[in-house]
């Protein structure tokens, strides 16, 4: 009977998308699966790596811009092991050292823009995060495959501050075109005082022509 499950202990299955780092005596001896595979008890230890796509959201950072204006961005990284061995020994933990990579990098790239790059040009920065990310990775075994910037939202106070900026600069409009109305309407009347002054001299010397007649 201990035979048996002392074999059975022996036995692992991987599924497809998993493989096993295998060490034997605390050094490494080789990736595993999928199947079916036998592990040593004592001599041999195994840990699972999943190759599937992880999707790792990055919590909300506060950015400030080139233009010193302070934004707060979220966004989501598509991730996955490449090579399990690498995952497994180059790094404690490779999920969570993703997380703290991508969100220095967003804070770092997004804060070497203005504010109006980041709202018009969110997919080329996306890329760029994305090329940093994967370039970084790359010794731990990770593919960073896409990066979303999910939302860029302006902080309370600067959302007033710009409120009252347009509400400004649309007074300073209509004021301009309230001077402009008033400079055109002057220039009216001006032309029609001249065009009266002209007419009142033609009758004049067509008066006096009549009396010399």
């Amino acid at each position: 009977v201990l035979l048996i499950v002392l074999l059975v202990s022996m036995l692992k299955i991987l599924r497809e998308y998993e493989r096993g780092v295998v060490f034997m005596l605390g050094r490494f001896w080789s990736v595993k699966g999928p199947g079916l595979i036998i592990i040593i008890p004592i001599l041999q230890e195994m840990t699972r790596v999943d190759l599937r796509t992880m999707v790792l959201d990055v919590p909300t950072q506060d950015v400030i811009s080139r233009d010193n204006v302070s934004v707060k961005v979220n966004a989501v990284v598509y991730m996955r092991v490449v090579d399990p061995e690498k995952a497994i020994i180059q790094v404690e933990n490779y999920f969570e050292a993703t997380s703290q990579l991508a969100q220095t990098t967003l804070r770092s790239v997004l804060g070497q823009h203005e504010l109006d790059e980041m709202l018009s040009e969110r997919e080329k920065l996306s890329t760029n995060i994305q090329d940093i990310l994967d370039q970084q990775t790359d010794g731990w075994g990770i593919k960073v495959s896409n990066v979303e910037m999910k939302q860029v939202d302006l902080d309370e106070s600067m959302v007033r501050a710009i409120a009252r900026q347009a509400e400004a600069e649309r007074e300073r409009r209509a004021k301009v075109i309230h001077a402009e109305g008033e400079l055109q309407a002057s220039a009216k009347l001006l032309e029609s005082a001249q065009t009266l002054a002209k007419q009142s001299e033609s009758l004049q010397l067509r008066y006096l022509q009549t009396l010399t007649e």
